[in-house]
């Protein structure tokens, strides 16, 4: 097949593509890209690797459920968003590929056959393949969220793009929540946070050089604006395994919005 890119996706924030905003344009453009990205793609991927920031492990964990729930873990919304349908299936096979490739690797691997899909993995997907007609499977974070570590598991990935498989990185490039539970609640929003970090992510991972992009990756907390875009890092960090999973690709941005009063942006390599 045809190798598939490796991509970054901004899933907003909680089910917020299935809500009312005020104002009421405040994801659309999220919306349109994530709608757009199937049209992206060289070919119809044959399925899905997400990796979201919402699912952490001790070892790397590979959801082997043939069906998946969805978890809705989220607090706090209308009624209807815990009634959302996303009916893609698992795909155990591609799950036990996937804990093989991480094993060989000489990393830490283990498999959940009870897992769901949470947010950060079906509220997006949900716009971009709202048919859910193809199969899926969910792959966790590293607890340690150790920059070097989850480069090195997208390298481990890497042969999957050969394979069909579109490997997505679910975060955001922007997480601070107190700043942007403050636009939430409706309070002033003042100037938009978070271009100084974006600006420098933005450099990082359009780097030529892989390695040097790597490198810079591995030091984001060091960067201008870094750990007031992320006092956590969880969401920051499967654009790592991505950006490891591409290997020589040069990266991308394909998206630059502003929402909540913070930059927020998506790349792709390849």
């Amino acid at each position: 097949m045809t190798r598939m890119p490796t991509v970054f996706i901004p899933h907003g924030g909680g089910p917020c593509f299935f809500m009312d905003w005020n104002p009421p344009d405040e994801w659309d453009r999220h919306r349109q890209f994530l709608q757009s990205l199937p049209g992206t793609l060289p070919e119809r991927p044959k399925a899905l690797l997400v990796i979201s920031g919402h699912w952490e492990e001790r070892a790397f964990t590979v959801q082997t459920n043939p069906a998946p729930p969805l978890l809705f873990d989220y607090g706090g919304f209308p009624p209807h968003t815990y009634e959302l349908s996303w009916p893609a299936p698992g795909d155990p096979v591609l799950a036990d590929r996937v804990h093989h490739l991480i094993r060989a690797a000489g990393l830490p691997a283990a498999k959940d056959a009870a897992r769901g899909f949470d947010h950060g993995a079906f509220v997006p997907l949900k716009v971009a393949f709202p048919d859910a007609d193809f199969p899926c499977v969910q792959l966790s974070l590293a607890s340690d969220l150790d920059p070097g570590r989850h480069i090195a598991l997208g390298q481990a990935l890497a042969p999957l793009r050969d394979e069909g498989v579109l490997i997505i990185g679910s975060g955001n490039t922007y997480h601070n929540m107190g700043v942007m539970m403050r636009s939430l609640r409706g309070g002033p929003r003042g100037d938009t946070v978070g271009g100084t970090f974006d600006a420098w992510l933005t450099k990082a991972v359009t780097c030529p050089d892989a390695g040097e992009r790597n490198r810079r990756l591995t030091y984001w907390s060091k960067a201008p604006g870094g750990r007031d875009a992320h006092p956590r890092e969880e969401h920051l960090i499967p654009l790592h395994v991505i950006a490891g999973a591409a290997g020589a690709d040069i990266g991308r941005k394909t998206l630059e919005d502003h929402v909540l009063g913070a930059v927020e942006s998506a790349f792709r390599f390849g």
